[in-house]
Formats: C-alpha cells, sequence, structure tokens
C-alpha cells in the first residue's frame, strides 16, 4: 500500500462535473493498492497517517496531528502510484491490485479511517473519472508506503 498525502487548505474531487468528496482543512489522501496488502497493512497506514505530526502548533513546529487540529480526510483511489517507468515511455500498472482486490480493501481503508478517527472522511469513486482540486497548505507533501 502506498500514500501520499498532502496537507491542504481545502480539497475536493468530482465526477463529471459533480462534487462527490469536499473537504475545508485537513489532509489529502491519495491511496494505492497493490497485490500483497491486507487489511493488517492498512490498519497500519491509517494508525500512522493519523498520528503523523504535519500541522503546526504554536510556535509554528510541525508538532501535531490530523487528530490533534480535528481536520478533513479526503480518500482518493490512485492506483497509477504503482506506475512502474523502469523500461521505455509508457508506464506499466502490473504493480497495482486488480480491482477486485483493491476495491474492498480501499473500502476497507475509508471505513476503518472514518472508525479510528472520528473525523469526517470524504471519498473519491473507486475507478472513475476523477477531477480533483486543492490548496496545498505549507506545502506539505509526504508518502508512506507500508
Amino acid at each position: 500500500m502506498k500514500i501520499v498525502l498532502q496537507r491542504v487548505k481545502n480539497a475536493s474531487v468530482s465526477v463529471e462535473g459533480k462534487v462527490v468528496g469536499e473537504i475545508g482543512f485537513g489532509v489529502m489522501v491519495l491511496l494505492g493498492i497493490t497485490h500483497n496488502d491486507t487489511k493488517e497493512i492498512a490498519d497500519s497506514l491509517i494508525k500512522k497517517l493519523l498520528h503523523l505530526r504535519i500541522f503546526n502548533d504554536e510556535q509554528g513546529k510541525m508538532n501535531l496531528s490530523i487528530l490533534d487540529v480535528h481536520g478533513d480526510l479526503l480518500v482518493v483511489s490512485q492506483f497509477t502510484l504503482y506506475a512502474n517507468t523502469k523500461r521505455g515511455n509508457r508506464p506499466s500498472y502490473i504493480d497495482a491490485a486488480p480491482p477486485d482486490h483493491s476495491l474492498p480493501l480501499y473500502a476497507y481503508f475509508i471505513e476503518n479511517l472514518k472508525i479510528q478517527s472520528g473525523l469526517e472522511v470524504q471519498s473519491g469513486i473507486f475507478g472513475a473519472m476523477m477531477d480533483i482540486s486543492l490548496v496545498n497548505s505549507g506545502p506539505v507533501t509526504i508518502v508512506l508506503e507500508s
């Protein structure tokens, strides 16, 4: 499992011109799933994501987590995080899990993120062509991998 997270002032995801997920201050999460990912791996990354100190405290130091600041979360599936670009100019996505494996884990990730955080969690639509808008705050962009 691979996550690219961005601290945002706001973010939204649209499908066919209609907003399907929208947050204010918080974290935008792009989630990639590979063949050997499990619920246990998802749980580990959820814990890391929720406790990662990427928000500023009163002194301007990144000492606060998403839980500390009561921010929002927007999760979007992103199989292209597993693009292999070692050969040629056309990326291979062979390392990305097929939908029958990744869709249940994507749903599990979102549901357990809601349960474990108690925060507002929005999402995109798995497998859809999505347009994402965001204002990156900082900028802060971090990659987490299992």
